[in-house]
């Protein structure tokens, strides 16, 4: 059954599938589509109307749970399992996967593709026109830039592969690819393109290795990359059971 807190206000032309349950001071604007078992937490803003979006809804799908004091705009469509921190902003045009999840304060600066089961940690700033593969890993304080020559009316965006891992306070700037299963350490500033399977650390960073030279910090010896070898906690079981047939080893 569908709970909306007396404080909220739902537009009678938005769209709320079964048991939706919307906060207190939350506000659903008119051109927004609710899935099912949806959660949306107090004082909340879905579906923000822009001049810069193309008219299409914003699209939660289902089981999602948006946390309070976060902000979407129309013309988005996020599915099934999106779950975010407090005071998340996500602009126009961003399409994303399945299990996206948003640490709180980040910001989504729109027109940006993402993938399945993306993870960001808090304080993550993603500019227009980003591309994000699937199961990325993005932590604290990223920041992927967009305008080469900033000010400017040029923006490129950053490219980020499949199960790539950029660590903390590192920036990525306009145009660059970070590849396939690579890892971009803590405080980088990645001017180039960073090739799959590879470590880029520094500032500027470089390339100073293969992610295989990486050993896990329990005493067991065993390669920390892929990731997928060892690390499976809130993935569903469809995707882990392919990783452990293959060893981890993503085509």
């Amino acid at each position: 059954m569908t709970s909306v807190h007396p404080t909220a206000l739902v537009s009678p032309q938005a769209r709320l599938a079964d048991d939706v349950e919307i906060g207190p001071f939350s506000i659903v604007h008119d051109n927004v589509r609710i899935g099912n078992r949806v959660r949306i937490g107090a004082y909340c803003e879905l579906g923000i109307a822009t001049p810069l979006g193309d008219g299409t809804a914003l699209v939660i799908g289902d089981d999602s749970l948006i946390r309070s004091h976060s902000v979407f705009y129309e013309s988005s469509s996020f599915a099934a399992g999106l779950a975010t921190g407090h005071h998340v902003t996500v602009r126009e045009k961003t399409i994303a996967g399945a299990g996206f999840q948003i640490g709180t304060l980040s910001e989504i600066q729109g027109d940006c593709r993402v993938g399945d089961y993306v993870r960001f940690q808090s304080n993550v700033f993603v500019g227009k026109q980003t591309t994000i593969g699937n199961f990325v890993w993005i932590l604290p304080y990223v920041v992927l830039t967009n305008d080469p020559t900033p000010p400017s009316n040029m923006l490129i965006g950053c490219t980020v592969e499949d199960y790539a891992s950029i660590s903390a306070a590192s920036v990525v700037l306009p145009g660059v690819t970070v590849g396939r299963h690579s890892l971009v350490a803590a405080q980088a500033c990645v001017t180039r393109d960073v090739p799959p399977g590879m470590i880029a650390a520094g500032v500027p960073a470089r390339v100073v290795g293969s992610t295989h030279n990486i050993r896990l910090r329990d005493d067991s010896g065993r390669a920390a990359y892929p990731w997928t070898r060892h690390f499976t906690r809130g993935y569903p079981a469809s995707v882990t059971e392919a990783w452990s047939q293959d060893n981890g080893e993503q085509p």
